[in-house]
């Protein structure tokens, strides 16, 4: 079966997309919640700068534990799938 008809690589793309999309909120909100934080050092913690930083990192929290998880599992069937189509290696010969 051609790999562009094929269903199982058609799904990991289309999960593929939704991690990149996750991973991209969830790293954006952890990236806001650090850029909040030393805005509101230097400044003196005004209330924003907190509700702001705890805000972010909540969002990062809830948003990035599945994404990571899942680009590993990704990772690991396609090596799988590239491990299974190599050909079988040679047993070296004795004579």
């Amino acid at each position: 079966m051609s790999e562009t008809h094929d269903p199982i690589v058609a799904r990991r793309a289309r999960i593929r997309r939704l991690v990149t999309i996750a991973q991209r909120l969830g790293y954006g909100a952890m990236a806001l919640a650090v850029v909040a934080f030393v805005v509101g050092a230097s400044t003196g913690f005004p209330d924003w700068s907190v509700v702001a930083t705890v805000a972010a990192l909540i969002v990062s929290i809830a948003v990035l534990p599945v994404p990571i998880v899942l680009s590993y599992g990704l990772r690991a069937a396609e090596r799988e799938d590239a491990a299974r189509r190599r050909p079988p290696e040679r047993e070296p010969t004795e004579g």
